[in-house]
């Protein structure tokens, strides 16, 4: 007989209104909403309820089916990526939200009557899209609990009955360690933190709950406790176990499952909701976790303070068996935000876009708690019509529905379906599986000798390559890895093997690694970065810019890569995001060349013995990645000639003649000086590329040879009429000539300033007042180089 609930208290008022209504439940944690309203609504039907982690999906589901008396599997069950256990007859199943909208999308959940969304407050993009998906379909009784949302709103938003169990078993005292009450929770010295606000307590409680943002403050935290332990020679032995997302089924029934021994458990959120962790009667909440936001257009993961409703939902875990205490390593009046911000408005939509279009709806036309950034919206909008996944109305295309069940970023999906063979398919099938797990497979090697080993093992320096060879083979000895990580990776693998029907990772084909990076460069050509000439570190494709990853094998000597996996870091203040690139493909510029990849553009030209000849630069995202010499022909003939002319290797002072006489032209317009009754030429600014590109035309010029029978007269430009120009030289020169000085004029005229620019000469000061023109009336400025000085 499990123990009374402040939730029973709902039971006949459920039951009544779950047959003719939609149901929101607002509850404390520990409450026992999780538990006892699937078991409930079990009796009107098959319940299929959402929980946001896996964890609480298969420790829920234990639970569940041993308050019915069940076998795991049967009358109760569960189903996440890798594992399921249930069957048709099984009356409640406990799966992941990536799950459920999976299995609308096959068959519009038509085997469950109520579907149960549990911690809705987290505000998943899948649970928001689940609900809203649902909604719209009002095909099943909807039931969505939450421990702190606002479940008044929320109701609204449903047009449903809104229930609410109030009281909880035990109260749970809160206490700050902070120096000022408006302290914000900070990660430095966050291990030592703990200690402190554990060590004086911790004889008086049982087992000790402390979250923290991630896997890496948990390792710190568990090696700098057992530390202090020891060194205060405590007389009994205190179990610390870690608690996260990826941790093994060991440590998570040692952390679920009560015992005999003292635990301290460090946690990440995941452990904030749903999941029952018995003994607990001390809590210590750093007030930190990582979730992931937008800047500047990307979807980074950065360090935050949490919500006043995670802050509730971190201390209720306390005051399940006994009265608790929570201690807050952060002041009582830090202004933390109400509720955690939705990840529909924090993060890139494309995923969540091409699952709507799966079930048949279009994200921008479903209605959401709150609403969807527009831009994020058009953005993926554009994502996903490149990669032919919707159609331009937003609808699922038979392309899109390939990508959409492979259980990875939609991305790598489209990389999958994209490859034109069987060899290059299971590659990227592969790879995708191991960059898809929650931490890299394996770790650089330190010492100089095992990056020889590795460097010999897989001499490409290619970190794709190494990823594929790991997944398929057997691990070198001296390389360090992660086996449970690794163990995952080849179990996606094969799961994707089997659905694309592919032949097993044991008999894996082999691949040819240039024609499959140049497959991947021709489905998404923006993957491929190109060093800069100075900055070494840094690679670019035109839009975006990473730099290398510190366990990247990326060698100096190369040029470009297929930058396969980032990892973006938010910077600070305003400053742009720091992208890492975490598994690089080193190809070459002759690859790039073979695809076509850059832009055509003329270079310089140059009359040898052999007659005139021009470069043809292909450039991509900045650099010059191949040029060719060639005479010019057809249209690019007239546009080398023109260039040669500018640049002085043709007709003898025609240069400066043309640049003079335009640049004056301009200048006389933008004064308004222009007469129609004088002048012959329509009032319009010229360019002098354009001018000499017709000229040429007019006078059948094809070639260097022609142009070599004209002189610069025989290029009058019809300005400012022959009367008036020595006059509006001398009043607005185009270049002024001092002694060892030689400045080129630029004329603001919207402002009134005049910028005299260094062109040459050997004077070390500056320009005097006395030795310019007048320019009555004009701000007088000198620039040399990046220095600029007011003349007076």
């Amino acid at each position: 007989m499990s123990p009374s609930l402040p939730i029973d208290s709902l039971k006949d008022t459920f039951l009544t209104q779950l047959k003719s209504h939609h149901l929101v439940v607002e509850a404390e944690t520990g409450s026992g909403k999780s538990t006892r309203l699937p078991i409930w609504a079990a009796q009107q039907g098959r319940v299929l309820v959402v929980e946001p982690r896996r964890v609480a999906c298969t420790a829920l589901a234990e639970y569940v089916a041993q308050l019915r008396g069940d076998q795991l599997g049967e009358g109760v069950g569960y189903a996440i990526r890798f594992d399921n256990r249930f069957n048709d007859q099984s009356q409640i199943v406990f799966v992941t939200p990536g799950v459920a909208l999976r299995w609308l999308s096959d068959d519009q959940l038509a085997a469950f009557d109520t579907v149960m969304i549990d911690e809705f407050h987290e505000r998943r993009w899948d649970t928001d899209l689940l609900l809203a998906l649902l909604k719209q379909k009002q095909t099943h009784r909807l039931v969505v609990t939450s421990a702190t949302m606002d479940s008044l709103r929320l109701a609204q938003y449903l047009g449903a009955e809104r229930l609410q169990a109030t009281g909880r078993n035990y109260t749970v005292e809160v206490s700050h360690l902070a120096s000022d009450s408006r302290n914000m929770p900070d990660i430095r010295g966050i291990e030592k933190k703990v200690a402190e606000a554990i060590l004086p307590l911790h004889q008086q409680h049982q087992d000790i709950l402390v979250f923290l943002p991630g896997r890496k403050e948990i390792a710190q935290c568990a090696a700098h406790l057992k530390q202090v332990f020891s060194a205060a020679i405590i007389n009994h032995q205190m179990d610390v176990i870690a608690l996260h997302a990826s941790v093994s089924d060991d440590e998570r029934h040692r952390a679920l499952t009560e015992s005999d021994q003292q635990r301290i458990i460090l946690a990440t959120n995941v452990a904030e909701t749903s999941l029952t962790i018995p003994g607990v009667t001390l809590i210590v909440d750093t007030g930190l976790e990582r979730r992931t936001h937008q800047r500047n257009g990307r979807t980074v993961l950065g360090l935050h303070a949490i919500s006043q409703a995670s802050a509730e939902q971190r201390k209720g875990r306390a005051g399940r068996i006994s009265a608790g205490q929570c201690i807050r390593l952060y002041g009582k009046a830090a202004p933390l935000e109400r509720l955690t911000p939705p990840e529909l408005q924090r993060e890139e939509l494309v995923e969540s876009m091409l699952a709507a279009a799966s079930c048949g709806a279009r994200l921008d036309g479903l209605q959401f708690v709150d609403p969807v950034p527009e831009k994020s919206l058009m953005l993926a909008r554009d994502k996903l019509l490149q990669m032919q996944a919707i159609d331009p109305n937003g609808l699922i295309t038979s392309h899109g529905q390939l990508l959409y069940p492979l259980p990875i970023d939609t991305l790598f999906a489209h990389l999958i379906t994209a490859m034109p063979d069987k060899a290059s398919r299971e590659a990227m099938v592969d790879l995708a599986a191991g960059l898809s797990v929650y931490q890299r497979v394996w770790q650089m090697p330190s010492g100089e000798e095992n990056r020889e080993k590795l460097a010999q093992w897989e001499p490409n320096h290619c970190d794709a390559m190494a990823l594929v060879k790991l997944l398929r083979g057997t691990v070198p000895e001296w390389l360090t890895i992660d086996r449970d990580v690794l163990a995952e990776a080849r179990q996606l693998s094969r799961q994707m093997r089997e659905a694309l029907q592919l032949p097993d990772l044991d008999a894996a084909s082999s691949v040819k690694r240039e024609p499959w990076l140049n497959a991947v460069m021709s489905a998404v050509p923006e993957l491929v970065y190109v060093r800069r000439e100075k900055r070494r570190q840094a690679l670019g494709n035109g839009y975006a810019e990473v730099s290398i990853g510190r366990d990247s094998r990326f060698p100096e000597q190369a040029e470009a890569a297929v930058v396969f996996d980032q990892f973006a870091l938010p910077g600070k203040g305003v400053k742009q995001n720091l992208v890492l690139a975490t598994c690089m493909a080193p190809v070459t510029f002759a690859q790039l060349n073979q695809l076509d990849m850059g832009t055509e553009e003329l270079g310089e030209a140059e009359v040898t013995e052999a007659g005139c000849r021009v470069a043809h630069r292909r450039v991509y995202a900045g650099r010059v990645i191949e040029t060719r010499w060639q005479a010019p022909q057809g249209e690019s003939a007239f546009a080398a000639l023109v260039e040669m002319v500018l640049d002085g290797v043709l007709v003898d002072g025609l240069a400066e003649q043309v640049r003079a006489d335009i640049h004056q032209w301009n200048l006389y317009l933008a004064l308004g000086r222009y007469q129609a009754e004088t002048c012959t030429r329509a009032p319009e600014p010229v360019e002098a590329r354009d001018w000499l590109n017709t000229q040429l035309a007019a006078l059948g010029v094809e070639s260097a040879e022609d142009l070599a029978l004209f002189g610069a007269d025989d290029f009058p430009f019809d300005g400012i009429p022959t009367w008036e120009r020595e006059a509006f030289d001398r009043e607005f020169p185009y270049q002024v000539l001092l002694t060892d000085l030689t400045l080129n004029i630029e004329y603001r005229v919207g402002g009134k300033r005049v910028l005299a620019v260094y062109a040459g000469g050997n004077r070390k000061t500056d320009p005097k007042r006395w030795e310019l023109p007048r320019w009555q009336g004009w701000k007088i400025q000198y620039r040399k180089a990046s220095r600029t000085i007011d003349i007076k």
